[in-house]
């Protein structure tokens, strides 16, 4: 084969891996979407002047105005069985403590 033929053969095969790779890449949530999943599937109970409760918040960012949050400070009747904050309630277990979004994740299936 030509030098030519062999540099046209390279470049068509280059295009169609590239084309593969733009085309089939997978979808990627956005942190909006996975906080908004792990707040349908989540709830949790916060405590204003909760320095781990501040540390679970910063995680989350803009996003975590979309977690379900009982915050016990205001809501002392609602916190009555909770002995400290941050605790999570997934699929009727009890998680206390912060919890990287990864791992929120895993346990509410929002994967």
């Amino acid at each position: 084969m030509k030098k030519s033929s062999w540099s046209t053969i390279i470049i068509v095969f280059g295009i169609l891996i590239i084309s593969v790779f733009i085309l089939y890449r997978p979808t990627i949530e956005t942190p909006e979407e996975i906080a908004k999943c792990i707040g349908r599937e989540s709830l949790i109970y916060t405590q204003l002047g909760c320095h781990a409760c501040l540390i679970q918040e910063e995680m989350f960012g803009d996003s975590y105005k979309y977690l379900n949050k009982i915050d016990c400070f205001y809501e002392r009747e609602k916190c009555l069985d909770i002995g400290a904050t941050p605790t999570w309630i997934i699929n009727g277990q009890r998680y206390e403590g912060v919890h990287s979004i990864e791992e929120l994740q895993n346990l509410t299936g929002c994967e």
